[in-house]
């Protein structure tokens, strides 16, 4: 879709994962209250953005060694099978997206979930075009920066949230 999106009236029939992902386990991890860092940005989900909740370090995938960590950051170049061991201690796996037209976070997000990953799988760096694609990747939620919620806000993350009535590969098993 190109252009703005199309006004709405806000309601969507899809229910959010990542919100019934998070839990009281999940936020004691997370390290209580929220930090600066998570006034920079919001959660578009697909009931429209939220306040981060999730405000503990996320631990860099290259740094990890042999320690355990409940939230991982990775970067696009990364090779999923090397958290192959991790999947179950990580809370949260956020993946990193450095341009709108670097697509390598979506084949990360699929193989994350082909290898059984039930935890929460954050994108940062999506833009609103690239919503429904994140989901059907295996994404629960995007990161975004407050200044790209200004140019594109709530509404037109809201017009790609019925992802999966737009599928055309569905609609064409179906």
């Amino acid at each position: 879709m190109r252009g703005p999106a199309p006004k709405t009236d806000g309601t969507t029939t899809e229910k959010t994962v990542a919100k019934d992902l998070v839990t009281e386990e999940d936020a004691a991890l997370a390290g209580g209250p929220a930090d600066a860092a998570a006034a920079t940005h919001l959660i578009a989900r697909d009931d429209g953005f939220s306040a981060e909740d999730w405000h503990g370090p996320f631990d860099a995938l290259a740094d990890l060694g042999g320690a355990p960590s409940v939230a991982v950051d990775v970067p696009p170049d990364a090779d999923p099978a090397t958290l192959a061991a991790r999947l179950d201690e990580a809370r949260i796996i956020r993946v990193d997206f450095p341009s709108f037209s670097d697509g390598r976070g979506f084949t990360i997000a699929r193989r994350l979930r082909e290898m059984g990953y039930t935890g929460r799988l954050r994108a940062r760096g999506v833009i609103a075009d690239q919503y429904a694609m994140a989901r059907r990747s295996g994404f629960d939620e995007v990161e975004v920066a407050a200044d790209l919620a200004a140019r594109q806000p709530e509404d037109q993350w809201l017009a790609r949230a019925r992802w999966r009535a737009h599928d055309y590969q569905a609609r064409l098993r179906g």
